[in-house]
């Protein structure tokens, strides 16, 4: 693709504060637009709760074949706790759009912020960069429609293939290799899983440690998810990469996001051989709807991880350089005092979005 083209971005507002902070997201690619050669063309298209309740389906075709059309996928949040299918489980195209589109690896930065707090005493000091990799596509949530429910059980089924292992264990190593190349001399990658107890996660660690020989490189190790999760409350300084099963992934995810502030922290992408999604980690808090008060940081880095992946992509270094200009803004503004509304603050949407362009 040449730079001069523009690149197509499909976008999925959502519901709640989903086009809130999708708002000001879009504000700085136009930013990005206007002080480099990348050209953008915005299509935005419905998915959701608000859209299941008004035509019951969560997502049109025309979105679906929208989002198979365009360069990347932008998503705000979607899902209402009020919005349920008949099984009472929640709206969730997010989670469509990676079976969709074999969206296999769910990446999850958690990078602490110059200026946000954090609970773990000494993380101001060593700070926290680190990514879990959360498989996408298959574990536990391979169940999710599927489970047997009777009066006296219920049943579900993890699900772990060698294929998508195999991809998601190289999209990691390569990953780690990067973020060395970048400046983690000391990184290395770590397989989390609960191998001593299952059959499917010694499946699982047995192609990991495959893929290990084929990047001697990377410093690869395991640990059980249990171990894992202590450390990380502990020294979370001491991670770099991890790569783990879907269920274990979505929890993991969410701690590591309460290490650098909370969720509207949080950026993240799901990747697949030709497609990606990227998308804030936090949900849509209907509580703060319309108030103003949304925190929109996540939507913004998750801007900057979208530009990285179409640099690779479309072989354009000026887009992994406007998403690194992204960070640094970022990392600008809350140096200079901007706090948001959870963390005490009195900063909101307009807010934080005006300090990251103005440092743009």
């Amino acid at each position: 693709m040449s730079a001069n083209n523009a690149l197509h971005i499909a976008v999925l507002g959502g519901d709640g504060i989903g086009p809130e902070v999708m708002a000001p997201a879009l504000e700085v690619l136009r930013r990005i637009e206007a002080t480099t050669e990348l050209r953008f063309r915005f299509t935005e298209a419905p998915a959701g709760a608000n859209h299941y309740r008004e035509t019951g389906a969560s997502m049109p075709e025309s979105t679906v074949r929208l989002c198979e059309e365009a360069d990347a996928i932008l998503l705000g949040a979607c899902g209402l706790p009020s919005v349920r299918y008949p099984d009472n489980t929640e709206i969730a195209p997010q989670i469509e759009l990676r079976f969709h589109f074999d969206l296999y690896a769910g990446v999850r930065p958690a990078r602490l912020i110059p200026g946000v707090p954090s609970p773990i005493v000494g993380a101001e000091q060593r700070g926290i960069d680190l990514v879990v990799v959360r498989e996408s596509t298959e574990g536990l949530f391979a169940s999710m429609g599927k489970g047997v429910v009777t009066e006296d059980e219920a049943r579900e089924t993890m699900v772990i293939t060698r294929r998508t292992s195999e991809r998601l264990f190289e999209f990691s190593f390569r990953l780690a290799e990067r973020r060395k190349a970048r400046g983690r001399p000391s990184g290395g990658l770590t397989c989390v899983d609960k191998a001593n107890v299952f059959k499917a996660f010694a499946f699982f660690r047995g192609m990991f440690d495959e893929a290990a020989t084929r990047h001697p490189d990377v410093r690869a190790d395991h640990l059980y998810i249990d171990a894992c999760s202590a450390l990380l409350v502990r020294r979370p300084w001491d991670f770099d990469v991890m790569v783990t099963e879907n269920m274990f992934g979505d929890i993991l995810s969410d701690l590591t996001a309460g290490l650098i502030g909370g969720m509207g922290m949080a950026p993240s992408a799901d990747i697949g051989d030709r497609y990606a999604v990227f998308q804030p980690c936090h949900g849509t808090a209907p509580d703060i709807m319309g108030q103003g008060k949304a925190n929109p940081t996540a939507m913004i880095l998750s801007v900057a991880m979208m530009l990285d992946w179409l640099a690779d992509k479309h072989g354009l270094q000026s887009a992994a350089e406007a998403g690194e200009r992204i960070e640094r803004a970022v990392d600008k503004a809350y140096a200079g005092g901007i706090k948001p509304f959870e963390f005490g603050g009195g900063n909101g949407t307009a807010d934080i979005a005006k300090a990251v362009l103005a440092l743009l």
